[in-house]
């Protein structure tokens, strides 16, 4: 099975992520992980992306989507977690295409769905919780940066929705409810 989890930041898309990794054995094809993997893999596609990222420019979509070609042609049993990917319309017809020349399908798309100023408190809370306990915060795990973030979100990903909604892809979690309650629900999308 193959699915995009969609949502805003902080909805749990990692953590659920991590979840179904750990209990279904699937592959999470993390953007921003692909991208710090190859920089440093030595092929020829880590070097295009080291160049890009080099120069201090973003990293085009055709990039992004080879480097997903790759993961894809390693294959994986339990299937792929598309996580951060796709962002936008243009994206998610190039994932769309890239899947029909793989042979690949996209099952489900589940949008963790959220309470923006809830999703502020648990991020800020989220934040204090790290220090407390002795860590560090991420940078961006405060009101304001939250809240540039959700408005990129809104901008530019946003329209996901509708548009894998029409397609019958879409199947909405609510994205604030407990780990474990969120996470059976996803069990019972992806049986």
């Amino acid at each position: 099975m193959n699915i995009i989890l969609l949502g805003p930041p902080g909805a749990g898309k990692g953590t659920q992520a991590q979840i179904l990794m750990e209990e279904r054995g699937m592959v999470q094809l993390s953007t921003g992980d692909m991208l710090r993997a190859a920089r440093t893999s030595g092929t020829e596609m880590g070097k295009r992306v080291a160049e890009v990222m080099d120069r201090g420019e973003l990293v085009t979509d055709e990039i992004v989507i080879g480097l997903i070609r790759e993961q894809l042609e390693k294959g994986s049993e339990g299937g792929f977690i598309f996580d951060g990917f796709p962002r936008t319309l243009a994206q998610a017809d190039a994932l769309g295409a890239l899947l029909d020349e793989t042979g690949e399908t996209l099952d489900r798309v589940i949008e963790l769905s959220v309470n923006d100023e809830v999703l502020v408190d648990r991020i800020v809370n989220r934040a204090k919780e790290a220090v407390a306990a002795g860590g560090t915060a991420r940078a961006d795990d405060n009101a304001e940066s939250l809240k540039i973030r959700l408005m990129e979100y809104y901008k530019k990903t946003s329209p996901l929705i509708g548009y894998y909604y029409a397609k019958g892809k879409l199947v909405r979690v609510d994205g604030l409810g407990e780990i474990e309650a969120v996470r059976g629900e996803i069990a019972a999308i992806v049986d």
